[in-house]
């Protein structure tokens, strides 16, 4: 569960281009967001069928991909909202933002260290008790992934329980104590590790600092200066999505998933012929994501938060600057590679984050050097290859952005 988004909201309630889509998949996979026209720009002309066969090709129903850029705006919505129908997913549809739920979070901490509530080298046991390393391990380390405390979303056990008993109810207590049943897996600091488990305990200080709920907080500091209504964390017994909103499906199971997003060959080849179909988990449970990923927004307010989180508004211009440059290349021998900075990602000159929960994947970034956003969310979180469809989408339409 790691990626992010204002032009118009709605849509035509009918398909405006239509193909059949492999005979294994039970829908249709169609463009709704606007006609194409002799005004599209040349980069959404080039991107909009790779859209339509990335779909296809990763057997995702639905996306919808929002773009602002100097080279012209894109709003468009792909596919279907119901997998067997044939319903256009609105482009004001709320959806579940998985991860990127850790950018607002990490967000709000650098606020209260702004403030001067907490510091950088507080060390976590200063907060909470009974963290293993608590001692050793500081805010920062929290927030650039670097703690070496165990994701207990990796937990095998954890996997099985969301696909027998989804509509459980999961406390931060009782995810934290998943995660101390397991060693640590690194020395603080030593290297990158990224775990959920950092996240719900920045979630934890947010509470005790401002002694509100860290929904409310995130809410008053992050969205209400923006006027955004339709962002935010839910509670954590309400599994639903507000209306309009599109389903999101799993293929295979969360503990096949567990620790590798591939599924077996022989599950691969069963999804392809259509023998093996996903599990419709919209409103399964996500209280187990809480401050590290079960936020939900629509695209173009996630768009809003993004451009004023990468391009500055919500943190003084020296702290913004340790943000965006306190980072750990993902792949350890490659500087090229996407890394982890204070809670957000670098892409190259793009910041932002993707996420991935309950069948939903979303990848959002800002590219303050070119004034760029770009945002997309599709309705799988993973594909049965192992792609992240939202992620896999993004790559194309920045190349395409990219291109004289």
């Amino acid at each position: 569960m790691m990626t992010a988004r204002l032009i118009a909201q709605t849509q035509s309630a009918s398909c405006c281009r239509a193909f059949a889509f492999a005979l294994s998949m039970s829908f249709l996979l169609c463009s709704c967001g606007g006609n194409a026209s002799a005004a599209d720009p040349a980069y959404v002309t080039a991107a909009r069928p790779q859209v339509i066969q990335l779909l296809s090709d990763m057997q995702t129903p639905g996306a919808v991909v929002y773009v602002q850029s100097p080279k012209g705006n894109w709003l468009e919505s792909f596919g279907t909202a119901v997998r067997g129908t044939n319903t256009p997913i609105p482009t004001n549809a709320y959806f579940r933002v998985g991860s990127v739920t850790k950018t607002w979070t990490a967000t709000v901490i650098l606020q209260l260290v702004q403030e001067g509530k907490l510091s950088l080298t507080d060390p976590v046991s200063k907060y909470i008790a009974n963290v293993p390393n608590g001692d050793a391990i500081t805010i920062q380390q929290l927030l650039a992934m670097r703690s070496g405390l165990y994701n207990y979303s990796k937990d095998l056990g954890f996997n099985q329980a969301l696909d027998s008993q989804p509509d459980q109810l999961w406390t931060p207590a009782e995810v934290l104590a998943i995660a101390y049943s397991h060693d640590e897996e690194f020395a603080p600091d030593t290297a990158l590790g990224y775990s959920n488990t950092n996240t719900i305990l920045l979630g934890q200080i947010i509470e005790q600092l401002t002694g509100m709920s860290a929904a409310d907080a995130i809410k008053t500091r992050l969205f209400a200066p923006l006027g955004l209504t339709a962002t935010f964390l839910p509670p954590q017994d309400d599994t639903s999505l507000p209306a309009p909103s599109a389903h999101g499906y799993l293929w295979g199971t969360n503990a096949e998933t567990a620790t590798t997003p591939a599924l077996s060959p022989e599950l691969q080849a069963a999804a392809k012929n259509g023998t093996l179909q996903p599990t419709d988990v919209t409103t399964a449970s996500a209280s187990w994501g809480w401050t590290a990923g079960s936020g939900i927004s629509t695209i173009t307010e996630l768009a809003a938060v993004v451009q004023r989180m990468v391009g500055g508004g919500y943190l003084s211009a020296d702290l913004q600057s340790k943000r965006l440059s306190t980072c750990t290349p993902l792949v350890a021998d490659n500087p090229n590679a996407p890394a982890y900075c204070l809670g957000i990602v670098k892409y190259g000159t793009y910041y932002g984050h993707n996420g991935q929960i309950n069948g939903f994947n979303t990848f959002m970034v800002y590219d303050p050097v070119t004034v760029t956003t770009v945002v997309i969310w599709t309705t799988t979180a993973e594909s049965p290859d192992g792609r992240a469809p939202a992620d896999t989408i993004a790559r194309m339409v920045i190349g395409e952005l990219g291109k004289p």
